[in-house]
């Protein structure tokens, strides 16, 4: 059974629909319920941004954080921070309300379960096939997709590449400063 985290607590799938009231599209009590998902690895300010952002056009926002799984497969490598630990922090964020799984990348199918009303992204994929698509699809549904400005800079992956570069200048710290997942 699948759990949410939820305001630093922890619930049933079933019993976090319960509270949930929809009507096309307007759940929870009438308000704003918005959308955004990540990997979140090696989280930096590029992520809070997107996720402060989110919540000031939402009432709710639910943060869906991909699997180690999901990471696998569609980028081919295993996140530094494993999910249980990036879910934690994601969840201890004041702006987010839920975190849950991201066990794909179906959005359609986040939307049947979860009904938000906006979905949010960062602005870097506005324009692509993809979530042009996207906008297609939800535009029925009354979902606006929103995009946020992309933080210039900073990724999860220079944070990682500047790690490994100063290991490798300093390889007698490697043994010593890296968890055992790392890679």
């Amino acid at each position: 059974m699948a759990y949410i985290m939820s305001n630093n607590s922890q619930k049933n799938d079933s019993e976090e629909q319960e509270h949930r009231i929809i009507n096309g599209g307007t759940t929870l009590m009438g308000k704003i319920i918005g959308y955004t998902t990540g990997v979140y690895d090696m989280f930096h300010i590029g992520h809070l941004n997107v996720i402060r952002r989110a919540k000031e056009q939402c009432d709710y926002l639910i943060v869906g954080v991909s699997t180690d799984e999901l990471v696998q497969h569609d980028k081919g490598k295993t996140p530094v921070i494993p999910y249980e630990e990036r879910a934690a922090i994601v969840a201890a964020i004041k702006y987010v309300d839920e975190v849950v799984p991201q066990l794909d990348k179906n959005k359609l199918g986040a939307w049947e379960k979860y009904h938000f009303n906006k979905m949010f992204v960062g602005s870097d994929w506005q324009g692509t096939a993809e979530w042009s698509l996207f906008e297609a699809q939800f535009k029925p549904l009354g979902v606006e997709i929103v995009y946020l400005p992309h933080t210039d800079g900073i990724s999860s992956t220079k944070l990682t590449t500047v790690i490994k570069d100063i290991l490798d200048e300093h390889p007698e710290k490697t043994k010593d400063h890296m968890p055992q997942n790392a890679v």
